[in-house]
């Protein structure tokens, strides 16, 4: 029996998807060449720029007002010229409207930047742009393409989740990060994926737990335990006290562990692992070790696992995906895979995929068992 749930509004938003890739491309049909890649060379100062108004959390000092640049510049400790300039630029890219002469509001797109806003992006965006992770682009991507290397290897002197460790600032700016994706795909993996037929999720790698809380908010009779580094877990366990109600936080643990020494052994085939955005940020040999652990912890259990996972076309895919390949060439060793990667992945592990669930966001749920 199928674990795909929604299957209509899934094929509809895939849809729209393909939709707004195509849109995404007109620029580069009807601007001219030399100025389309003027355009596409000077991102970098739209990112910038947003992620200096980011800092200054000008949204969140907007909050519902229409306020004068002056005003918005004494209450962001700026000169009151450059804040009008930054926000200028900002307003012609449709974050921020000038509302009239020198006076500003938010907006659809500046509404994610509030800090009081629970689907905010502000970590994402203040995280991406950070000094740790802006400069290996602008350093070591050109010896990394040439040579292979880890340009944030090349820059930092060690891997990411060694200087995340050595940093607890940014491991925790990370984690917040990671946690705001749920405002770019929404909670469609708790609602587009069957996790009624189990009774716990093991969320290896799961951060603070956001992920199990929105998949057990929806499925009142399962727990889940969250297992992620010892580091994480000493700050997960109390993140949500007071946030979330006693009753839900029951039914929620935590323990430290190591993806790639053993996780947690399963129960019943009534028990499945989730990993998700785990396993793209790893190379091929520590992506088989990994799941060789999990496939140990199954046993002869009948214990499911569920991979969410980027799934990259054979050819030509969307900016978006690529996009995020190539941000984890940049800071890991690890990729987005297609199908057949992931499939010869599976094939040295002994595992066999059963389905692929599609979801209202860029990811899917690959669902594996441990083969006979």
């Amino acid at each position: 029996m199928s674990l795909q749930k929604n299957a209509g509004v899934v094929r509809w938003f895939s849809g729209l998807m393909k939709f707004a890739g195509w849109l995404q491309n007109i620029p580069n049909k009807i601007t001219p060449p030399p100025f389309r890649l003027i355009q596409i060379g000077s991102a970098f100062w739209q990112s910038r720029a947003l992620y200096v108004a980011t800092g200054l959390d000008i949204a969140t000092v907007l909050g519902g007002e229409h306020l004068t640049v002056d005003e918005i510049a004494a209450r962001v400790f700026a000169e009151s010229d450059a804040v009008y300039r930054l926000l200028r630029l900002l307003a012609a890219l449709g974050v921020f409207e000038e509302a009239s002469p020198r006076v500003f509001r938010n907006n659809g797109l500046s509404a994610y930047l509030r800090e009081d806003n629970p689907k905010n992006v502000r970590a994402m965006i203040l995280m991406h742009n950070s000094e740790a992770m802006s400069r290996p682009w602008y350093e070591q991507l050109e010896r990394g393409v040439r040579n292979g290397e880890v340009p944030f290897q090349l820059t930092h002197g060690q891997e990411m989740f060694g200087y995340m460790d050595a940093h607890p600032e940014f491991d925790r700016l990370f984690s917040r990060a990671m946690d705001s994706v749920e405002a770019l795909t929404g909670d469609s993996f708790a609602r587009d994926f069957d996790w009624g037929r189990f009774e716990r999720v093991i969320d290896v790698g799961g951060s603070n737990g956001s992920k199990s809380l929105a998949i057990l908010k929806h499925h009142p009779y399962l727990t889940a335990l969250v297992v992620d580094r010892a580091q994480v877990i000493r700050e997960a366990a109390q993140h949500w006290t007071g946030r979330e109600e006693p009753a839900l936080l029951a039914r929620l643990g935590f323990q430290a562990g190591d993806l790639f020494q053993s996780v947690p052994a399963a129960a019943s085939d009534k028990d499945i692992y989730l990993l998700s955005a785990v396993l793209h940020g790893f190379d091929d040999d520590h992506c088989v070790k990994a799941l060789r652990n999990i496939v140990s912890a199954c046993a002869e259990t009948g214990a499911r696992i569920a991979l969410m996972e980027l799934v990259l076309p054979e050819s030509r895919a969307d900016f978006a995906s690529a996009a995020v390949d190539m941000q984890m060439f940049m800071a890991t060793r690890g990729r987005e895979r297609t199908l057949d990667e992931w499939q010869k992945l599976f094939d040295r592990c002994g595992l066999v995929l059963e389905e692929q669930v599609s979801l209202q966001s860029f990811a899917k749920i690959l669902v594996l068992r441990p083969g006979q």
